[in-house]
């Protein structure tokens, strides 16, 4: 009789998962002899997360600026796995869609509340300086914001509304790419003519995003939801998440993101112009641009009045 544990079976297992890669298991089992135990430090890369925030000027304020957005883009990365998790799910049910829908709202619900750190956590006075250094950077340029988009909704629905009528499904993407509702911040209203802003980001990302447009036309959260059976695409549950998912990123974290702006750029001290030029008070506001992922699911008054009154 002896107390030594049996690892026959956890043996097996682990011959049968190498086998399956045509590798050694012994090759394996030896390499354990040799690595280092791990650490909180190592598996989070702590050291290499907490040397990313460099500041620009001396004032203490833009740290608390620079740490902010780099969690929101964290947060996006996160987002962005749990949609891509539906996208390619083969067999969809309306218990993991739901899941995951109310997964990324809880971020989105995370960021919202979170713009009380950037109105209440900076000193105006401190930001009005700072914020030109970044010129002519902005928030606009967040790669990661503009995937959650195309990967959320039909990439009609993210066409400035002028311009809709004229835009289908057989349309060239590069053409549609043109007429997204956000060109309309880059670009001189009179002119035509592209900013800066706008310029540096689609040296940076136009063929990126061109890329994933195409590849999320047939699998992003709205068109895999008019897939499910239609008795699914009634279920209550679904239906409270999808729209929950839609007020909050479209309207409430919108409004969060402008009331938070409007606090610094209206506060009397600078020019009252954002960093990246753009007329920052009409792209932000929701009932400008009327930015809706799931139309289908809001009533003709909702949609009528979407973005008023808050």
């Amino acid at each position: 009789m002896t107390d030594q544990p049996n690892y026959d079976d956890i043996l097996k297992q682990l011959q049968e998962k190498y086998t399956k890669i045509d590798q050694d298991t012994d090759d394996h089992l030896f390499g354990l002899l040799y690595s280092k135990p791990i650490t909180y430090w190592d598996y989070i890369q702590t050291d290499a997360l907490l040397s990313l925030q460099t500041q620009r000027t001396t004032l203490p304020d833009e740290m608390v600026f620079i740490a902010y957005h780099q969690i929101n883009e964290l947060l996006f990365k996160m987002i962005l796995w749990e949609i891509s998790q539906v996208a390619e799910k083969e067999t969809l049910d309306v218990t993991f869609f739901e899941s995951k829908i109310m997964r990324v709202s809880r971020y989105f619900d995370m960021l919202t509340t979170s713009f009380n750190i950037m109105r209440e956590g900076m000193e105006v006075e401190q930001y009005m300086k700072f914020r030109y250094t970044l010129t002519p950077a902005s928030g606009f340029q967040s790669a990661q914001y503009r995937l959650i988009e195309f990967a959320s909704t039909e990439l009609i629905n993210l066409i400035d509304y002028r311009f809709r009528k004229n835009i289908d499904r057989d349309t060239p993407f590069t053409h549609a790419f043109e007429h997204l509702y956000w060109q309309a911040a880059g670009k001189d209203h009179k002119t035509g003519k592209k900013s800066t802003l706008l310029v540096n980001f689609e040296a940076r990302y136009k063929d990126e995003f061109l890329r994933f447009m195409e590849t999320y036309n047939t699998k992003n959260l709205y068109t895999r939801f008019k897939e499910l059976p239609a008795e699914d695409q009634k279920d209550e549950d679904l239906v409270k998440a999808m729209r929950h998912y839609d007020y909050t990123v479209n309207i409430k974290w919108v409004m969060a993101h402008y009331n938070a702006a409007k606090h610094y750029i209206d506060s009397g001290i600078g020019d009252g112009e954002a960093t990246g030029g753009s007329d920052w008070k009409k792209y932000m506001h929701p009932k400008y641009q009327r930015r809706i992922f799931f139309p289908d699911l809001w009533s003709a008054e909702e949609l009528e009045h979407w973005g008023e009154n808050v």
